[in-house]
């Protein structure tokens, strides 16, 4: 690759490689596929251009050593920061979003806190093709938080241990590429990878996120042990996200930076014993027939977090539980389940949040 060659004839060159057909199209290399990408978030060749790398690298299926430099050109044009934090841990779900049953991902992060694990949503508003409900959405869009600027949003966690960060601050130029991926609708690499990016960093750093389609979990993995968390999960939870085990049985992927990898298959009745489980999976169940909506999300979400009877209660308290016992945080799940429940009952969390919100309101 010619750094100095013209944009437009290396992106050519590439597009050459991956858009000839199922039968024809060629890898790119890792550094082919970082430079790619960076063209396109530098908007360095036109739209067309760049909507067609997108959407025939997915389509051409990409190997390991592609999603490796796309990645690369993500974390590398990732505005990053250090926070003053023995530890940091990053729930990261699906980027377009939530959809079907009421998810409450966006209450366990002032729990996970509340519970010893300093916490932040990494998301954005939502993407295509779902344009679902995210961490992003919700506070911008029922909270009515406007401010998106990079500082508060730190000077914030770190007063509060736990916290919001979307795309908006952290990474300017994947924003800017909103418009393009609304007209390609499907989900590029950018859906797999944008959740392992790593905008905060703490002394000791976690990742808690997700894949869907199996297959997608091995350059994940890949991209895990090339990053600089000290642990990452990842797993197949309910609608992609990272609430493991209640809809079925979760197949979980641990990797260590030391490049241990481990695999966990469990539902919730392992975890917690056949009581708990049977009360998490009720819960989970008198919730399909909920409308999913930002409202009915933030009545349960609120109502958990005040301590009062509300399937969320126990669908958070579950959710927060499994990542801390995932990340080692807490040896015995039934035990660090009646923890949760019982802070979530004490409605301190509850207030944790509102005072959250009410600095962001007044750009601390």
């Amino acid at each position: 690759m010619a750094e100095d060659e013209n944009p437009e004839k290396r992106m050519e060159g590439y597009l050459g490689k991956v858009a000839t057909g199922p039968r024809m199209s060629k890898d790119l290399t890792r550094e082919e596929a970082e430079d790619g990408l960076t063209l396109v978030l530098d908007g360095a060749v036109s739209p067309i251009r760049s909507a067609l790398f997108l959407i025939t690298t997915r389509i051409k299926l990409e190997t390991e050593e592609e999603n490796l430099g796309f990645w690369q050109a993500l974390d590398k044009t990732t505005m990053k920061r250090t926070v003053p934090l023995e530890s940091l841990c990053q729930v990261a779900d699906a980027f377009d979003g939530f959809e079907r049953v009421p998810y409450f991902g966006f209450y366990v992060i002032p729990l996970l806190a509340r519970m010893g694990l300093p916490t932040y949503g990494h998301s954005a508003l939502p993407h295509p093709p779902k344009f679902g409900f995210t961490f992003e959405d919700i506070l911008q869009n029922h909270y009515g938080i406007q401010n998106t600027n990079y500082d508060s949003r730190v000077t914030a966690l770190i007063k509060h241990r736990f916290g919001y960060l979307g795309t908006e601050a952290c990474h300017p130029k994947l924003e800017a590429l909103r418009d393009l991926r609304r007209e390609i609708v499907k989900r590029p690499m950018l859906a797999t990878l944008e959740k392992m990016l790593m905008p905060l960093t703490a002394k000791q750093n976690f990742l808690a996120t997700n894949y869907f389609h199996p297959g997608y979990e091995v350059s994940m993995l890949a991209v895990a042990q090339a990053s600089s968390f000290d642990r990452v999960i990842i797993g197949n939870g309910m609608e992609g996200g990272t609430l493991y085990g209640v809809h079925k049985k979760a197949k979980v992927f641990l990797k260590n930076k030391e490049g241990e990898q481990e695999e966990k298959v469990f539902g919730c009745a392992d975890l917690f014993g056949d009581e708990a489980g049977t009360r998490i999976l009720s819960a989970y169940t008198a919730l399909k027939e909920t409308p999913a909506s930002r409202e009915t999300i933030a009545e349960g979400g609120e109502r958990a977090l005040k301590g009062e009877t509300h399937p969320a209660l126990e669908l958070i308290a579950c959710q927060a539980t499994t990542v801390l016992w995932l990340l080692g945080r807490i040896k015995e799940p039934s035990q660090g389940l009646s923890e949760a429940r019982a802070l979530l009952q004490t409605g301190r969390v509850y207030e944790s949040l509102m005072h959250y919100l009410e600095d962001l309101k007044n750009n601390i």
